[in-house]
């Protein structure tokens, strides 16, 4: 007698789309496609001095000097997968670099990293702007199904942010990489598409104008809006 086995729910199995060079407008600045001659020299100027933010970083950074960087950047925007945007800033300026990575159109499955926030954007409202598009866009647009955010487990910020914005901890996979010759474990997070709607809303009321005070402080925090992790 054959013993019925479960199998998974059945799903549309039509690719998701590639990224592209688009431009992502928010109330706080915008996400564009990495333009290496347009972006380099404020990059620069940004991430100059601040070393610390290559430290997880697995392959790259920090730089010697500008032209070094201008080089590696100027490689970087040729690639399409990871695919690179430039954060600005309200006023143009760009301020960091984020790409949509480990790209499979036929799993719908996509991730956001090699997140690189200059001390000028980290904790700001474009930060987490940022990641609100992004995400939206790989959801309602590009039309994945499943949307990742992995880090070094050591990396507390990178793992605190992940919660914050909504995204679920899956577990961490150990000895996973060896990264600028030291061991990273690397800590997996997930947001899916069926629960991209409430995490949507948790933004949208998060960057309401109405959730910020005079003096620009939140008064509610975007964790609590998303509620306690699964």
């Amino acid at each position: 007698m054959d013993v019925p086995r479960t199998v998974g729910a059945a799903v549309d199995a039509t690719p998701a789309r590639l990224p592209e060079p688009v431009t992502l407008s928010g109330r706080f600045g915008s996400v564009s496609k990495l333009d290496a001659g347009r972006d380099a020299a404020d990059l620069w100027r940004a991430f100059s001095g601040h070393d610390e933010i290559w430290t997880y970083i697995s392959r790259y950074g920090p730089f010697a000097d500008e032209g070094a960087f201008s080089a590696w950047l100027a490689e970087r925007a040729t690639l399409s997968d990871p695919y690179s945007y430039t954060v600005r800033d309200a006023n143009g300026r760009a301020l960091g670099m984020v790409t949509l990575l480990e790209i499979r159109p036929a799993n719908r499955v996509i991730e956001v990293g090699f997140i690189v926030y200059s001390p000028a954007l980290q904790r700001t409202p474009l930060a987490t702007e940022t990641q609100f598009l992004l995400a939206r866009y790989a959801f309602e647009t590009l039309g994945y199904r499943r949307y990742e955010w992995k880090c070094d487990s050591l990396n507390a910020p990178s793992c605190r942010a992940a919660l914050r914005y909504g995204f679920v901890f899956e577990g961490i996979f150990r000895q996973h990489m060896i990264t600028k010759g030291r061991n990273r474990d690397t800590a997996y997070f997930s947001m899916l598409d069926r629960e991209w709607p409430a995490r949507k809303r948790a933004f949208e009321r998060w960057l309401d104008p109405e959730n910020f005070d005079s003096d620009g402080r939140q008064k509610l925090s975007l964790a609590a809006l998303n509620g306690p992790n699964p």
